[in-house]
């Protein structure tokens, strides 16, 4: 989930005397994970796509739009390939070195840009990929999802929408929602297979004044990694039919004896 610094709205272009700032929204966002396995080590490839406004509090306020508008972003260990773009267009980013951000599974480091120019609406695309962590022999993937910033009196609901798609054998997946390190909650989930890949969709609605779901954990076990190697038969049959065609030679010279 994306994180906005608290003082987003240091830098505006007008008085605030005469000027409100507005509310950042985010109605919706979809979250789109793909595993795949490369060299023996499962991965995820992460596509995030989050549509965001910006409100006014009033018809008669004075819309006051800033200048720019920084932003932190919490990532998994052995994050890497990372993109941000604004509107399609790709922007830099840095490692945020002042603090790291803490998750049912461990402390993640974070990474920082800055949205500039600003509009009443833009769409924030962001990829990046990382390997699955294994816990107790299952294999799982943890989303940061906090949205409560962006539920307000003039936005008061935010749906999460995530699709999974396992390219690889996998058996027994569960999700989970977690608010805290020990405290986990089983989350429903539809499964559907297409040309023998598996694809997970699952929402997560978020509502002001409601209790939060929290984060969103995924675990699943690897079959790829159950499976033997098909057995080379041939192994056998070759030496086989040497020692049959051995005696049948035999055979056929003691005959002609």
């Amino acid at each position: 989930m994306v994180f906005l610094t608290a003082g987003l709205f240091n830098h505006v272009n007008a008085n605030p005397e005469s000027e409100t700032l507005p509310v950042l929204a985010m109605p919706i966002e979809h979250i789109d994970y793909t595993i795949t396995q490369f060299n023996g080590t499962l991965w995820a490839q992460v596509d995030g796509t989050y549509p965001l406004y910006l409100l006014q509090e009033s018809d008669n306020d004075v819309f006051c739009i800033p200048n720019e508008l920084p932003m932190v972003y919490p990532t998994p260990p052995g994050t890497t390939n990372i993109h941000i773009s604004i509107n399609e267009t790709e922007i830099n980013w840095s490692n945020w070195l002042y603090d790291t951000h803490h998750t049912a599974i461990g402390d993640w480091e974070m990474i920082y840009c800055v949205i500039n120019p600003v509009s009443e609406y833009f769409l924030l695309t962001i990829h990046y990929e990382h390997p699955i962590k294994v816990v107790n022999g299952s294999n799982l993937f943890l989303y940061d999802l906090n949205l409560q910033d962006y539920l307000t009196s003039l936005s008061n609901a935010s749906v999460a929408y995530f699709t999974i798609r396992f390219e690889t054998e996998v058996s027994n997946v569960r999700a989970y929602t977690t608010l805290t390190d020990s405290f986990w909650n089983p989350k429903s989930f539809t499964l559907r297979s297409e040309d023998r890949v598996k694809i997970v969709a699952i929402e997560m609605r978020s509502v002001l004044g409601q209790q939060l779901a929290g984060d969103l954990v995924v675990m699943f076990d690897d079959n790829s990694a159950q499976i033997p190697k098909e057995f080379p038969y041939w192994f056998i049959v070759v030496p086989v039919f040497l020692i049959v065609g051995s005696l049948v030679t035999i055979i056929y010279r003691r005959k002609c004896r």
